[in-house]
């Protein structure tokens, strides 16, 4: 498959700096030819045109609620022979869409799911997963950092995530798309299990990765604390009732309230809340509840889209190579200064910046366009490691370096 038979789908409401940060790392990735589909609010389109985007990328100004129908919107404009998708609040690390789109080569393979990584820029948000018909997930035993293809299971399907994940863009056509029943949550969901229905198989590629960083909306805090759960309990109802059929309703959504109360008594004991919020929350997903049992459902006919022609995107400057900067924490502004210099002349960059502590480590894509970890010389990095490491600078640079080189494209050293 050419490069140039990608379309990526970016989605985004009332978050003009995140789809900023997103699209700047997308601009720096290593796969050339690929077209770049924005369907936004009106604002945030400004702040595109205002970075310099206006002309290299299709755009489609958008404001409903519905990821669902913001989704089917840019799949119109795809001309692509495979379609990705990331959410605005993630950015893709540089290796991302190469090897998100290499399963399909096997044309057996009719979708693909990358593995997300979450707020501190090193552990794993979401991984391989198996989604039954009531909506539950399970690991999925997939090992290692080699991808793997899957044949549809017999009772659910090979989970992929909306924030990275791509598809054969007939296949997906075919499907109907996503189904504009679900608003928001478990839209993908659903989408998985009549794909495996139809026993499309599903490639799981550890190496593709993405950092979702959660960011506000208008369903939640930027601290993660929800603002309602309407949605929730619409789209885990809607869910049952395309996939459980007359199976008992009653048993998962009791798990569904005990789950969501848990998560608010949890925010709660953090400080996030007050108890009246508790209640009235959980008031929201009831009567999400009520509303999904009462949307029109029913199968999606065949998409007759006529997209445009291809548009290759092109980068606001062309990046070539990747620069490794380190540095203590005390030149900690200097190094960055230099950094976004680099990055102006079109190299990527990773820095490294430890203190002489064993603070947790943490990564993330500053709005310059450069990737920073910090943290201790002697802290913690993946959270399942030492929580000391008697380290030099030199060995804990080498290591840090040596756990992202695959995925960020590093140059040896």
């Amino acid at each position: 498959m050419s490069a140039a038979e990608v379309s990526v789908i970016v989605v985004s409401l009332d978050r003009p700096h995140a789809l900023r940060r997103c699209l700047t790392g997308i601009e720096q990735l290593d796969r050339s030819g690929f077209e770049v589909i924005v369907v936004a609010d009106p604002a945030g389109l400004a702040a595109l045109d205002a970075d310099g985007f206006g002309g290299r990328i299709k755009t489609a100004a958008f404001e409903t609620a519905n990821i669902s129908m913001a989704r089917n919107t840019g799949l119109a404009l795809a001309a692509g022979a495979v379609v990705a998708f990331i959410d605005d609040d993630a950015v893709p690390e540089p290796t991302w869409l190469t090897q998100l789109t290499a399963p399909f080569a096997d044309p057996a393979v009719g979708a693909a799911g990358g593995y997300v990584i979450g707020r501190n820029g090193i552990s794993l948000q979401y991984g391989a997963r198996l989604v039954d018909r009531f909506g539950t997930h399970a690991p999925l035993g997939a090992g290692g950092d080699a991808q793997a293809v899957f044949d549809a299971p017999a009772d659910g399907a090979v989970k992929t995530e909306g924030t990275n994940c791509a598809f054969r863009t007939d296949i997906l056509r075919q499907a109907g798309g996503f189904d504009p029943a679900f608003a928001f949550f478990m839209d993908e969901t659903d989408l998985n299990l009549r794909l495996a229905a139809a026993g499309v198989k599903t490639a799981v590629v550890p190496l593709a990765q993405v950092h979702h960083g959660f960011a506000a909306s208008a369903r939640r805090r930027l601290d993660r604390m929800p603002r309602t759960l309407f949605d929730i309990g619409a789209s885990q109802v809607v869910l049952l009732r395309k996939h459980a059929g007359a199976e008992p309703h009653a048993p998962v959504l009791q798990r569904l309230r005990t789950e969501q109360r848990a998560r608010l008594i949890r925010h709660l004991v953090a400080g996030a809340c007050e108890p009246r919020d508790v209640g009235r929350l959980l008031q929201t997903l009831e009567a999400g509840i009520r509303d999904g049992g009462a949307r029109a459902i029913g199968p999606l006919p065949p998409r007759q889209d006529s997209p445009p022609a291809f548009l290759p995107f092109r980068p606001r400057r062309s990046y070539a190579g990747h620069s490794v900067l380190t540095a203590r924490s005390w030149s900690a502004r200097a190094i960055r200064r230099e950094a976004a210099r680099l990055v102006q002349d079109g190299r990527r960059v990773s820095v490294f910046l430890f203190s002489p502590s064993a603070m947790y480590h943490r990564v993330r894509f500053r709005r310059a366009g450069f990737w920073e970890q910090t943290g201790g010389l002697f802290g913690r990095s993946r959270r399942d490691g030492p929580l000391i490491q008697f380290r030099s600078f030199r060995q804990r640079v080498a290591q840090e370096r040596a756990r992202v080189a695959q995925i960020r494209g590093l140059p040896p050293g």
